[in-house]
C-alpha cells in the first residue's frame, strides 16, 4: 500500500485560482502536470520516491444577501498525495510528513499576506495602483520543492518561456522517474545527477546548462546547498542572505536565476528580478516609454521593498499569463 497524506488549506476570499491554473497547465501535452477545470494532478519526488499530488480547487461561494463584488465566502483546496513504496511511519515520523505536505501545500499556493500587505500599502501609487488594483489578489504559485523552482530557472536562461517549457518536459521525460499512476513525476537531484551529459544534450540542453546542473546536484547531494532544509522554516533576512551567496558561488548562477528561484521555490517576495527581459518591457509599457535599463527597473522595483518580486509578477502578469 502507498503512503498516503492528505491536507486541506483555506483560501483567501480572493484567491486568483486561474494563476495556479495557468502555472500547471503550461505544457500542453501535460506528461507530469494536468489540469481538469479546478482539478490540478503534478508527479513529484518525495522523499526519493514517486509521488503523485492532487490538488482540487473549490472556490467559495456567496452567502445569503452578499451579492456585491469581493462579497465570497473563503475557499478552500484539497490536497492528496500519493507516494510510491513508502508506508506510514511511526507517530513522530508521520507529523514531520505532514507538517511537510502542508507547508509545501501552502507555499505552492502561494497564500501568506504579502499580496494583501503589498495592495494595502501602495493602491494609492499614481502608476503601480492602478495595476494593483486590477489584478487584485495576485499570488505568485510556487514549485513543489526548491530544487524544482532552481532547475527550472536554470532551464529558462537566456531562451522564451515556450522552449524552456518544452526543455523541461524532455528532461522530465530522460529522466523516468514515473508514478504508478503513469504521471511522470520531476526528478530529485539524487535523479537527475544519474543523467549522462550525452542524455541531457539529447534532450536539448547546452554544455554550460549542463554543467550548471551537475553541479546544482552535487552541491544539493553534499549538503553544501541544502534546500530543503532552508524550505522547511520561515525564510529569514539572514537566511536569504546565506542562500543567494550558496547560489551565486556555483558557476552558471547569476542573480536573475537566485531570485527567481527564491520565488518560485521559496515563496520570497522580495527578491529583484530587474534583470528579467518580460519584467522590463512591462515596466515600460506601465510608464509609456520607450524603454527601461537594468539600473532604471532596479531603482523603481526598489521603491516596493519588500515585495520588489510580487511587484515583478504583476508586471509579468500584465503582459500574459503565460509569462507570469
Amino acid at each position: 500500500m502507498p503512503l498516503i497524506l492528505e491536507t486541506i488549506a483555506a483560501l483567501p476570499a480572493n484567491y486568483r485560482s486561474q494563476d495556479m491554473l495557468a502555472l500547471h497547465a503550461r505544457d500542453a501535452q501535460q506528461r507530469s502536470e494536468k489540469v481538469e477545470g479546478l482539478h490540478i494532478s503534478k508527479g513529484l519526488t518525495w522523499q526519493g520516491r514517486p509521488a503523485l499530488l492532487q490538488l482540487q480547487i473549490r472556490l467559495g461561494q456567496k452567502g445569503p444577501g452578499q451579492e456585491g463584488p469581493g462579497q465570497e465566502r473563503p475557499g478552500q483546496v484539497q490536497a492528496r498525495l500519493t507516494v510510491d513504496g513508502l508506508r506510514k511511519s511511526k507517530l513522530a515520523a508521520a507529523n514531520a510528513q505532514q507538517l511537510a505536505l502542508n507547508a509545501m501545500v501552502s507555499r505552492m499556493l502561494g497564500l501568506g499576506d504579502g499580496a494583501d500587505q503589498l495592495e494595502r500599502q501602495h493602491a494609492r501609487h499614481p502608476v503601480l495602483g492602478p495595476l494593483l488594483r486590477s489584478q487584485a489578489g495576485l499570488r505568485v504559485p510556487a514549485s513543489s520543492t526548491p530544487f524544482e523552482a532552481l532547475v527550472w530557472a536554470i532551464t529558462g536562461q537566456q531562451i522564451s518561456v515556450a522552449a524552456a517549457i518544452a526543455l523541461r518536459r524532455r528532461l522530465i521525460e530522460t529522466a523516468g522517474v514515473q508514478h504508478s499512476s503513469g504521471m511522470l513525476c520531476h526528478p530529485d537531484a539524487a535523479a537527475l545527477a544519474e543523467l549522462t551529459p550525452e542524455q541531457l544534450r539529447a534532450a536539448g540542453f547546452s554544455v554550460s546548462k549542463i554543467a550548471t546542473l551537475e553541479r546544482v546536484c552535487a552541491a544539493v547531494e553534499d549538503g553544501s546547498l541544502p534546500l530543503d532544509t532552508w524550505a522547511a522554516q520561515p525564510l529569514q533576512p539572514d537566511t536569504v542572505q546565506a542562500l543567494e551567496a550558496a547560489l551565486l558561488a556555483i558557476k552558471g548562477i547569476g542573480p536573475w536565476t537566485v531570485h527567481y528561484a527564491l520565488l518560485r521555490g521559496f515563496g520570497w517576495l522580495d527578491g529583484s528580478l530587474h534583470g528579467d527581459v518580460a519584467v522590463r518591457n512591462a515596466l515600460a509599457r506601465l510608464l509609456d516609454v520607450p524603454s527601461v535599463s537594468q539600473r532604471e527597473a532596479e531603482q523603481w522595483l526598489g521603491a516596493f521593498s519588500p515585495w520588489r518580486a510580487l511587484v515583478a509578477a504583476h508586471l509579468w502578469a500584465s503582459l500574459s499569463a503565460k509569462s507570469y
